[in-house]
């Protein structure tokens, strides 16, 4: 496998950026895509740094990208940056003019953990059109749907400038999205597991419960484990496997 880190400049956020790419050198391209996004604390290097997700990708023929993603929640912001755009417009428009890669929905996959497992979902479900399948690792899912009145959080004064007073019923929410798909028969193979010590395993459960009750396929898993490195590591080649059989790679 082969690592670069590409700087380019952002036209949604305004400001130049930063992204890591492992490419497949086992496999001839063009190559699928896998956009692999970090949590709240981090940036585009923490996938290589605390997993071993070069070492799972030599099984598996994605091209994949670890974008920066700031503390945005990969949504457009209510009072600042459209980072939903920055994802689908910015970094998928480089790597499909930078790599020899798919650019059909059937040869895209995106996923993330925590922060991340929010924003997978919020970019798979906005735009069924682009991703295949998606998958979320101990997804912080319940930020936005869960309104003001249950999520104390939303009264942060970060989190409401990303999502404002309440989420709920806005293009924040996840659960809107999912209906949409439905609606529009287009839904992408999703894949959402979390730790049962996680701290965010309430949030899931809601939200899985939330997506049976419509019926929105999916596939739900608990594994034993927190909201950690020691999580994320063990399940992150699962989830390229699951992708993979997703888009019948």
């Amino acid at each position: 496998m082969a690592l670069t880190e590409l700087r380019f400049k952002s036209a949604a956020l305004g400001m130049h950026v930063a992204m890591n790419v492992i490419i497949p050198e086992h496999v001839a391209p063009p190559w699928p895509t896998f956009t692999l996004l970090h949590g709240l604390s981090d940036d585009h290097t923490i996938w290589h740094r605390r997993t071993r997700i070069e070492v799972y990708a030599e099984s598996h023929p994605f091209l994949i990208v670890m974008p920066n993603g700031f503390r945005g929640f990969y949504t457009k912001n209510e009072l600042g940056p459209d980072y939903l755009k920055y994802i689908v417009e910015d970094v998928r428009g480089m790597v499909e003019r930078t790599f020899n890669v798919r650019s059909d929905r059937g040869g895209r996959a995106i996923g993330g953990l925590s922060m991340g497992g929010y924003g997978a979902l919020r970019v798979g479900l906005a735009r069924p059109d682009l991703y295949g399948s998606i998958n979320s690792h101990s997804g912080a899912l319940m930020y936005a749907t869960w309104g003001a009145a249950k999520q104390s959080s939303l009264k942060d004064p970060e989190y409401g400038r990303i999502f404002g007073q309440t989420g709920e019923g806005t293009d924040h929410d996840l659960l809107v999205l999912a209906r949409r798909c439905l609606e529009k028969h287009a839904v992408p193979e999703t894949l959402i597991d979390c730790g049962t010590e996680d701290f965010l395993l309430g949030q899931n459960r809601f939200f899985v419960d939330a997506l049976r009750a419509m019926q929105f396929p999916h596939t739900y898993v608990e594994y034993p484990g927190e909201h950690d490195w020691n999580y994320w590591d063990l399940h992150v080649g699962s989830a390229l496997a699951f992708h993979r059989k997703a888009l019948s790679l």
